[in-house]
């Protein structure tokens, strides 16, 4: 893929999620739905490496550039994830005095409303590539009541996960998973 297309639809995700989690689904319909650069596995499998390493939140797009074309895609990534930032902040210095505004206020609560619901609708096509056997379901039923009702820390719930996947391996079961 053009790394300069690759930027633009990047670019239109970190803008219209501000580089959060919930840019996976605009990331997801652009390169896995209608341009089918991307698997959702692939997908899937660049946000979990770049959540899994120190650093912000947006950095999976740097993961899915090179995915789907390589260096150039990677600075592509890099260059959508951050100048939104670069563009923001500015413009936050001279807008400053509108920010306690009520309009504004509720227009950043419309947008909160919005981005969680663009991360409701990026969790179903990332469980349905996840989970790829009887195991990982019986995982995916175990963490999320250990997460939403024990608010267990998501580092012992991943901790234990990575177990589970390696004792599968060391007992030749991971056609199970």
């Amino acid at each position: 893929m053009n790394a300069f297309i690759l930027f633009l639809v990047l670019l239109k995700a970190t803008v219209t999620s501000f580089a959060g989690l919930a840019s996976i689904s605009v990331v997801r319909d652009e390169l896995v739905v209608h341009r089918h650069v991307l698997t959702d596995e692939q997908l899937n499998e660049a946000v979990v490496v770049t959540r899994s390493t120190p650093g912000p939140v947006g950095l999976y797009v740097v993961a899915v550039g090179y995915q789907a074309a390589g260096t150039p895609g990677a600075v592509a990534g890099w260059a959508a994830m951050t100048a939104p930032a670069l563009a923001i902040l500015p413009l936050l210095l001279l807008f400053r005095r509108y920010l306690r505004h009520p309009r504004v206020h509720s227009a950043l609560q419309c947008i909160v409303i919005a981005s969680a619901a663009l991360l409701l609708a990026t969790v179903y096509p990332f469980a349905k590539s996840a989970v790829t056997g009887p195991v990982s379901a019986i995982a995916a039923l175990i963490t999320l009541p250990l997460m939403v009702r024990f608010k267990v820390d998501p580092a012992l719930i991943i901790l234990g996960t990575v177990l589970v996947g390696m004792s599968m391996y060391a007992l030749n079961l991971t056609a199970y998973l």
